[in-house]
């Protein structure tokens, strides 16, 4: 990078907010999918106006520019593939607005998503989208890859919450879309454009979101099972049977053998799957929907435990949201898939995802958002062992074109990044991806936004699209 551009750069933002040291740099190569490409430069603004200038001068001079929220996506859109400056929306983190009369809130990008949900509680108000991640990840993180979580099933995920917004576009130009109101119709519907565009048409500076009041009343259930089968076959006759609950998680016995030390209530050693459930709304309701689940289910072959604490609600949900990173005491690389299938293929999709394990000679463990058909898949691996490298990324396309031959598709909060760009024409004929790309071209002509995320890279083939996931 130029010395000019790194002097307007640090006019811009104050010498202590660019870094350019090599050892500082590093923090910034990589995000939740691994990757170890060091940028050039690492900016925090705090303003839309800095975002604006910063892309103004990249536009200008021709150099990438990373959107980056707190680096915890799944399939390498944060990483600084073709070098250039990340730009780090830490610094701007402030809620700016909760309006509890039109149930709205305003925020900048980078605050935490559970962190505003803490805020909300505190004024009997909620943001449903749950990430596992919410910890640390960021409303701009979440924004862009249009994250879900567990409360998916009920509640959908971050587009149906996200009413409007200000960004920065490649060229420097701050638009807003959207509106504060519950209906609008003025024009095209920019907002869920940018919602899911995974940082390549724009920057958010600002976020309207919809709120919901929180709910009265909630009680969790753990369904165990003594075959996979049960489990997953029990997830489309639960939803059919006119209970709703505001979540529905799946284990199989891999995932639940990574976090049973974690789990508040021991389990049967006959254990091979699990459902945990949770109904939410008033207390009326949810006594009703808990009696239609326990009559739903006497006649099954399940083993039906209740939570009786929130310490005890708490720590099953530390369990579900640590099984993730647990899974490296397994092996340790792998490659973390979240495909989605409609509900009802959720059996033949895990009894694909066993057969494969066996065919290739794998560990392949499966859970995730049962409710609405998001599972996550996940292939372990040691990279180390070339063999067995080149056998995961086999299991990879496998599972992707089966995905497809359910019905599903190739993600469904993780976005597709570098992880998945070469796959994406396994699900998006040449017609709609050229009307994809030719909208990235409308925003960015100079390609300086995210490039190399999403849409194939001429030199891309199928071999190796795992990074180095950690």
């Amino acid at each position: 990078m130029k010395q000019e551009v790194l002097r307007t750069l640090r006019a811009i933002l104050g010498r202590e907010h660019l870094l350019t040291a090599e050892e500082d740099l590093a923090c910034y190569s990589f995000d939740g999918s691994g990757g170890d490409i060091l940028p050039q430069a690492v900016a925090f603004p705090d303003s839309t106006e800095q975002i604006a200038a910063i892309l103004r001068l990249a536009d200008k001079h021709r150099f990438p520019v990373i959107p980056r929220g707190a680096g915890s996506g799944m399939t390498g859109g944060a990483q600084p593939i073709h070098g250039g400056l990340v730009l780090v929306c830490s610094r701007m983190n402030r809620i700016l607005e909760i309006d509890t009369d039109n149930l709205i809130a305003v925020t900048e990008p980078g605050v935490i998503t559970g962190e505003l949900q803490s805020a909300l509680q505190k004024k009997g108000l909620m943001y449903p989208p749950d990430p596992a991640s919410l910890k640390f990840c960021t409303l701009g993180g979440n924004a862009a890859e249009c994250s879900g979580g567990p409360s998916a099933v009920k509640y959908g995920v971050t587009r149906d919450y996200i009413i409007g917004c200000e960004a920065v576009l490649p060229s420097g130009e701050i638009i807003t879309t959207g509106v504060r109101t519950e209906k609008g119709v003025t024009g095209y519907d920019l907002t869920h454009l940018l919602i899911g565009s995974e940082g390549t048409l724009a920057v958010f500076t600002k976020l309207t979101l919809r709120l919901l009041p929180l709910p009265e009343a909630k009680q969790t259930f753990l369904l165990l099972f003594s075959a996979i089968e049960q489990a997953t076959e029990l997830v489309a006759e639960i939803l059919q049977s006119g209970i709703m609950p505001c979540t529905l998680e799946y284990m199989d016995h891999t995932a639940i053998s990574v976090v049973r030390k974690m789990l508040s209530v021991p389990l049967p050693d006959s254990t091979r799957a699990l459902l945990l459930l949770e109904i939410d709304g008033s207390r009326e309701k949810v006594e009703q929907q808990a009696g239609t689940l326990r009559k739903f289910l006497a006649p099954r072959p399940v083993t039906l435990q209740e939570s009786t604490t929130e310490e005890e609600r708490r720590q099953l949900w530390q369990a579900r949201r640590s099984i993730s990173p647990a899974t490296f005491s397994i092996k340790p690389h792998k490659i973390s898939e979240d495909v989605v299938v409609p509900r009802s293929k959720i059996p033949d999709l895990v009894h694909y995802t066993s057969r494969l394990a066996l065919e290739l000679e794998l560990t392949i463990l499966t859970f995730g958002h049962a409710g609405d058909g998001n599972i996550h898949v996940n292939i372990m691996i040691d990279k180390t062992d070339r063999q067995e490298y080149a056998r995961g990324l086999e299991a990879k396309k496998n599972l992707f074109e089966q995905v497809l031959a359910l019905g599903g598709t190739l993600s469904g909060e993780h976005g597709i990044g570098t992880t998945k760009a070469a796959f994406l024409p396994l699900e998006i004929n040449p017609a709609t991806m050229s009307i994809m790309q030719r909208i990235k071209h409308l925003f960015d002509p100079n390609n300086i936004l995210n490039p190399g995320k999403i849409f194939p890279e001429e030199s891309e083939q199928f071999a190796d699209h795992l990074g180095d996931q950690r």
